[in-house]
């Protein structure tokens, strides 16, 4: 480039020398000058003129226009860039209609919005599932067409770790799960996937727990009042049937104590419990629920300390509470060998409120912890059958947790004991009820 403009720069100035020559043979070699640098002036600005209207009507002649010298040369430059940018346009496109046309065909529905929430594009399955009409609601804030204000807070909120299920706008009957991810510049692409039949095995399993649990109450009840009303005349029992008696009679006490953590779970997950939300004294309910975990222990000796913050108020359900903080402070006592120390601790900070209870035990494999909370989960099923727990405990901590916006924190190594965290927003400490006459 830098070679062909020198030539270029050499050929203009050896055609004014010429035109300067003529003029002196006239006797005017400065007319002559004049007259030369005024041509090419003219010459430019017709290439200019011929560069700027190829420039502004690109679709109306694809081919350059065509000259000599220097201009020639940006021409040919120019639509050479100009076919290769075509050619990554059309690639470009073609890679976007490919997109589009596999997305299109996927059964779940997915919305591009920017950062405002104003819907930029969505595929047919989002039409089905939400009702979405692409003649009218391009550029429509997605709020508008989702009326949800469980969606309005999950899409302002930025946290989406965890999905979000609700009712389609367009077919109440369908339910979705959506889940929305961060791309470009603060846009989201949203996808709402149809859990429609999960939904409904999902409430099919819950209503089959809840119905057979309350089915089984019944018989196992009058089971145990003839086992118990046996036992009171043990004496009258022949030797040989009073072990036998016994065992029954403990496998009674550990089937309702099934049943009774089966019904709770059964209503704390479908909402039928209602939260009586009030101020709870946490420090009342922690050392109750530790007096009791001494007498569970009985005579393995456990040694139980606690650690009662100043701000011991929260609120939310009571019985909801008693039921959490009891089963986390009663397997620390099951699941530690006898004379160990449990150490219960609550405390606040500016996060929120927290009840650590942490055991001297053997111990939890790391690979465990993930799934501690599933139902009937059992890290150890020989030490469950040795403690006689129902496999239910740390589900019922879970959902009791949620209801009260919280989240439950394990940790533990092999041989080095447990610790687990319930840890309670800041929204949730409150101050001691007012006394009133």
């Amino acid at each position: 480039m830098q070679h062909n403009w020198s030539h270029h720069l050499r050929l203009i100035i050896g055609v004014l020398l010429g035109i300067m020559l003529v003029g002196l043979w006239f006797g005017h070699p400065l007319i002559g000058l004049a007259v030369g640098l005024f041509g090419y002036l003219i010459w430019t600005l017709v290439q200019m003129r011929r560069l700027h209207h190829w420039l502004s009507h690109p679709d109306e002649d694809d081919e350059a226009p065509g000259s000599i010298g220097i201009w020639g040369e940006i021409f040919d430059g120019l639509h050479r860039m100009h076919r290769a940018n075509q050619r990554r346009q059309d690639q470009l496109q073609t890679r976007i209609n490919r997109v589009q046309e596999s997305t299109n065909a996927m059964r779940d529905g997915v919305i591009m919005t920017d950062a405002d929430g104003a819907m930029e594009w969505w595929n047919w399955s989002a039409e089905y599932l939400l009702g979405f009409r692409r003649e009218t609601d391009r550029g429509q804030p997605i709020h508008n067409l989702i009326r949800n204000p469980a969606f309005k807070a999950y899409f302002d909120a930025r946290d989406y770790r965890d999905p979000l299920e609700l009712r389609s706008p367009a077919k109440p009957h369908i339910h979705l799960q959506i889940q929305i991810s961060l791309f470009g510049d603060d846009d989201r692409l949203i996808v709402a996937k149809d859990v429609t039949r999960l939904f409904q095995l999902e409430q099919m399993r819950r209503d089959f727990v809840s119905n057979v649990s309350h089915e089984m109450r019944t018989p196992l009840t009058v089971i145990s009042g003839y086992l118990e009303t046996l036992s009171d005349h043990a004496d009258e029992v022949p030797a040989k049937w009073r072990r036998a008696l016994t065992t029954m009679s403990q496998q009674a006490e550990r089937m309702e104590a099934l049943i009774t953590d089966l019904i709770l779970l059964a209503k704390l997950e479908t909402g039928e419990q209602h939260i009586d939300d009030r101020v709870t004294d946490v420090a009342a309910l922690i050392r109750q629920t530790c007096s009791d975990a001494k007498a569970v222990s009985g005579d393995a000796g456990h040694i139980i300390e606690m650690d009662i913050g100043e701000r011991h108020h929260l609120f939310g359900d009571e019985n909801q509470l008693r039921s959490a903080f009891s089963n986390i402070i009663f397997n620390a006592v099951k699941y530690t060998p006898a004379g160990g120390t449990i150490k219960v601790r609550w405390y606040t900070d500016r996060e929120g409120a927290h009840l650590a209870v942490k055991d001297s035990g053997i111990g939890i494999d790391p690979v465990h912890i993930p799934r501690l909370t599933e139902r009937f989960y059992r890290a150890d099923p020989s030490r469950h059958q040795q403690t006689g727990g129902t496999g239910l405990g740390l589900a019922i901590v879970k959902h009791v947790l949620l209801n009260h916006d919280g989240s439950l924190e394990i940790n533990s190594q092999p041989g080095e004991g447990s610790e687990f965290v319930c840890h309670f927003p800041r929204q949730r400490i409150t101050e001691a009820p007012i006394e009133t006459a």
